[in-house]
């Protein structure tokens, strides 16, 4: 079924590349992206944009990391239900708006409302920033270990947003202060900086038997773990796969049992601090592909 004329969406994505916003067609009206691999494959080319969006009204996803941009996403609650936790309601908080306020306070810092800025479909708020040089902040969410608060996420690293011109629910996300996206303030990107990994401790890697085939699997392994534990902040999780798939294709062998290879990358995993939910997807997805390529070791 053909969608919807799109050309108050393709101008809107354009919009967002011609602000070196990398950009990715989201199902139309809806927030899921409408292509895999979205991150990578986000765009500011006017060309590959409007050819995207020339098939139909897709809604406007803007991957923040890729684009050097953090959003702070400043949700409203969706139910009567939906009610703050007792240390935000004592303060009076309602919104995530109102937590962000409660911190400013506690900081004694400015609301930081002087930057680009969204009204989102529920009549939230998305504030942009640019985000701090060098530094790979990823995706934060509401009360967890580094989220800022209640109703407060943030997208970074490894996220998106909705951008302007979409809609969602039949209603609209709309700029409502046009102006050049401010650098993070430094008090927010303190809270939002992980805390440091511990000290990386030896893996030990137990492989039977002597001689040259031991020998092998033993470097094999090891340097599809250091593969890991060396990988670049942005690159751990494609790493953490493509040690999976190697290390795969010998437990399909019989050279090596499946949960000790497990064992050994969710270490690794865990040391440059992926989290253990996401890394075991990981290591399960690469090694189900090493299996369709078995490999033994000659003795």
């Amino acid at each position: 079924m053909p969608y919807p004329d799109g050309s108050a969406q393709l101008t809107a994505a354009l919009d967002a590349a011609s602000r070196d916003w990398r950009v990715f067609p989201l199902i139309p009206g809806d927030k899921r992206p409408a292509v895999s691999d979205w991150e990578s494959r986000a765009t500011t080319d006017p060309g590959r944009i409007t050819r995207a969006w020339s098939v139909g009204a897709f809604n406007v996803g803007v991957a923040t990391g890729p684009s050097g941009l953090i959003v702070i996403d400043l949700d409203k609650p969706k139910h009567p239900a939906d009610t703050p936790p007792a240390a935000w309601a004592q303060h009076g908080v309602t919104d995530g708006a109102d937590v962000l306020t409660v911190l400013c306070a506690r900081h004694g810092q400015p609301f930081p409302c002087d930057t680009y800025t969204v009204r989102t479909w529920s009549g939230g708020t998305h504030l942009y920033f640019l985000a701090p040089e060098g530094e790979p902040l990823r995706n934060t969410a509401g009360d967890s270990a580094r989220g800022l608060g209640w109703k407060v996420d943030t997208r970074a690293w490894g996220g998106l947003v909705v951008g302007a011109g979409s809609t969602f629910a039949g209603r609209p996300y709309v700029v409502t202060h046009s102006k050049p996206v401010a650098p993070l303030p430094d008090w927010l990107a303190e809270l939002l900086r992980p805390a440091p990994l511990p000290p990386q401790m030896p893996i030990t890697v137990a492989v039977a038997g002597h001689g040259r085939r031991t020998g092998f699997l033993r470097s094999a392994i090891n340097g599809e773990v250091e593969r890991v534990t060396g990988s670049g902040s942005h690159e751990h999780n494609n790493a953490l796969y493509v040690a999976a798939v190697a290390l795969g294709q010998l437990v399909a062998g019989g050279d090596l049992s499946e949960a000790d290879v497990t064992g050994w990358l969710l270490t690794a995993a865990l040391q440059v601090g992926q989290g253990e939910r996401e890394a075991r997807r990981t290591i399960a997805s690469g090694l189900r592909a090493g299996a369709r390529r078995p490999r033994t070791v000659a003795a």
